[in-house]
């Protein structure tokens, strides 16, 4: 599309956020609820060594369980189902279902909506973001809702199996109310017909793991404790939404791989970043990988010791290779995001980095940093996917900067080039601190250009010219700009991509990667201490916790010189309109022989966005924010929900042309999936809105096939 509008057609297309849509009334059903669990116990020190998870002395709970099912098993097949978050278990979200074509897409009909009848209430209001993608086995779709509700429905009618409520409470929510999906598990040693034979496992916002039979939605009373394994184990402080959990695990050789997300900007006497490892049978502790202290800590800190605090943490999704049995993680930075002198030597080694483990020992392979001395919030969001590149098992690590990296999987040595940044400018703030050089891909990146002035847009001259006024006042020396103080920067891309959590789908028999990405910056401060008036969320009380906003809007950073000011997306402060022209946000296809751009496009209409939230209704694709990822078919199909104008789109993986597109009652901020049911292939995707997205909240799981004969 041009980049370039006439006044009338800017005031109507300007701006990227929708208004909230009112709620549907939540439907009743019936409820398993679980056996309490003792919360009140301030973990400060270590817990009595006989509880589920602790794992103390030189015989912690899971050593000799740890690898029990260590020999790699056969995994279940991506087609019929959809069995595991990232499709297969090489995350690659590729079906070989090519019953629904390019010829016959556009005959497309709803099959179902099942309403999962959680929406937010209380001081959840504000504060949704599901982004829940199902898994389908057999006959089932499993899935859990914003607040953990975990539900079972019948794939082919959508009528609902069962469904279990862990009872979160709303103070657990920390950014957002999310989960974006589930862990299944067949128990090996286990007779047909056993109770949880296959289990269903999710780790929740009040930081537990729960393990429910997948047939009845009972817990497994051998796991943890009814159940329920608590993560807040030798954690410490226990304070709500600080330390959560909204990504599945990963199983792999019978150990549940997890880590956790700490809430960013707090303090740096946050909450520890430790990735760990329980038996998926018994929910006992087999390891624990703190990248401070990996030997001392690995069954555990000793008593009345916590495990490292502050430390980088893995809040997005890990993928695992069952054969190597290797775990994958992608990590973020430490808990102070935008100030970094006060980060130790292990912390700067390992902040945005991807980490491979022994997934039955605990025990590090190797490590890939995308980021050094990370000041910008560029942790890794990205689920890697697995793939043979030229020969090599490999993975492929997408970076919220655009950057792509194909990697050797059982070394971590780049497969395709890597190029470094040198004489980057150091700023005023801690010159001694940020790096002189950083990596960059030379085979491929979805970041754009840098900025430039003639860049800044609005619907009016007014504000073009108060962008261009900003865009002045800022410092901004392209796309590593350091931070600062006495003036605002400006981060370019933003901390929501490049590639997020959405992640990328991999059409292996034809060889593309196809990516969706954001395309905005940030305009940020660091604000001195004596200016900071928020306070960590340790020492909130009150009024104090009930905000939903966006991350880094005000965040304290305490332990650090400097608080934090972020305008995500940089958008004006009276419209709403961001400072840049469109489009905000895009769809690639890239060859992944050669790292070539295929083809490119804005993802999302202007059809709900419009200055100071007014939609415009217009159907041109300006490109929206987007968040969730794609699904690929084997017939050439590309189905992506993701961007705010409530669209779903089948899209066309030779060309990018968009074949065929539906409304959604909400947001649809999640990934897809496609699965066969009674002879039909389906596609789906939940439709439940996104606080930060600011897309309608909804709570719809909504299917669709081609009709029946």
């Amino acid at each position: 599309m041009t980049r370039h509008f006439s006044i009338v057609t800017a005031a109507l297309l300007a701006g990227a956020f929708p208004l909230q849509a009112q709620q549907a009334p939540a439907p009743q059903q019936e409820t398993v609820t679980p056996e309490p669990v003792d919360d009140t116990a301030e973990q400060t020190t270590a817990p009595d060594q006989t509880s589920a998870g602790s794992g103390q002395a030189d015989e912690g709970p899971g050593q000799a369980d740890a690898g029990q099912d260590a020999a790699p098993r056969p995994q279940p097949q991506v087609g019929a189902d959809w069995p595991f978050w990232g499709g297969d278990a090489q995350a690659t979200r590729y079906s070989p279902l090519d019953q629904i074509t390019p010829e016959n897409v556009s005959q497309l009909e709803e099959v179902f909506t099942f309403h999962t009848g959680d929406l937010p209430e209380g001081t959840a209001e504000g504060k949704y973001s599901p982004e829940v993608t199902p898994l389908k086995i057999g006959d089932d779709l499993l899935m859990c809702s914003a607040m953990n509700i975990l539900i079972s429905v019948n794939a082919e009618t959508g009528e609902e199996n069962w469904r279990f409520d862990p009872g979160v409470p709303n103070e657990a929510i920390p950014y957002g109310a999310t989960c974006r999906g589930v862990s299944a598990y067949t128990d090996p040693s286990a007779a047909e017909g056993d109770a949880c034979a296959t289990r269903v496992i999710q780790a929740t916002l009040d930081a537990k793991l729960v393990a429910v039979d997948m047939e009845t939605g009972k817990p497994c009373e051998d796991f943890g404790e009814n159940g329920t394994v608590d993560l807040w184990q030798d954690i410490g402080e226990r304070v709500p939404g600080w330390y959560a959990v909204t990504a599945p695990p990963a199983i792999v050789r019978g150990i549940i791989v997890t880590g956790a997300q700490v809430k960013d900007g707090q303090a740096e006497d946050a909450p520890s970043g430790v990735v760990r490892g329980y038996d998926a049978v018994t929910g006992e502790l087999a390891w624990a990988w703190d990248l401070a202290a990996p030997e001392q800590n690995r069954n555990g800190p000793p008593e009345g010791e916590v495990y490292t605090r502050g430390t980088p943490n893995m809040w997005t999704t890990a993928v695992a290779d069952e054969e190597l049995g290797y775990v994958y993680l992608p990590l973020g930075n430490s808990s102070v995001d935008y100030y970094g002198s006060n980060r130790s030597e292990v912390e700067n080694e390992y902040a945005t980095s991807l980490v491979a483990l022994d997934a039955t020992t605990g025990e590090e392979l190797w490590h890939f940093q995308t980021v050094r001395h990370d000041v910008w919030d560029y942790d890794l969001g990205s689920q890697a996917t697995l793939l043979d590149y030229q020969g090599t098992a490999a993975v492929l690590l997408p970076s919220k900067q655009g950057d792509i990296y194909i990697l050797d999987r059982e070394t971590g040595e780049p497969l395709t080039p890597v190029g470094e940044l040198t004489d980057l400018p150091k700023g005023e703030i801690e010159p001694d601190y940020i790096s002189d050089t950083q990596p960059i891909s030379e085979w491929h990146t979805l970041r754009k250009p840098a900025l430039e002035e003639k860049d800044m847009w609005g619907f009016t001259p007014i504000d073009q010219l108060w962008c261009r006024i900003q865009y002045r006042r800022a410092n901004y020396q392209g796309f590593f700009t350091p931070p600062s103080s006495d003036r605002p920067w400006i981060q370019y891309p933003g901390y929501n991509g490049g590639s997020d959590w959405g992640s990328v789908a991999v059409d292996t028999e034809r060889g593309i990667i196809v990516a969706n990405y954001n395309d905005v910056p940030n305009y940020n401060r660091l604000v001195p201490r004596d200016e900071v008036t928020s306070k960590a969320i340790n020492r909130q009380t009150g009024e104090e916790k009930a905000g939903g906003g966006a991350e880094g809007a005000a965040d304290p950073q305490e332990g650090s010189p400097y608080g934090i000011s972020v305008n995500a997306g940089w958008r004006n402060t009276g419209t709403g309109v961001p400072c840049t022209r469109p489009p905000y946000g895009g769809i690639r296809a890239i060859d992944l022989e050669t790292g070539e751009t295929l083809w490119d496009r804005p993802l999302g209409t202007a059809r709900r966005n419009g200055p100071f939230g007014i939609p415009s209704f217009l159907p041109f694709d300006i490109g929206t924010p987007n968040n969730g990822g794609s699904v690929v078919t084997a017939s050439g199909l590309v189905f992506i929900a993701a961007a705010t104008d409530n669209l779903f789109r089948a899209i066309d993986i030779e060309t990018g042309e968009t074949l065929w597109s539906t409304v959604l009652p909400a947001g649809g901020q999640a990934n897809p999936i496609t699965y066969e049911a009674g002879g039909r292939q389906y596609v789906m995707v939940t439709a439940m809105g996104h606080h930060f997205m600011e897309t309608p909240v909804g709570d719809e799981v909504i299917a669709w096939a081609l009709p029946e004969d």
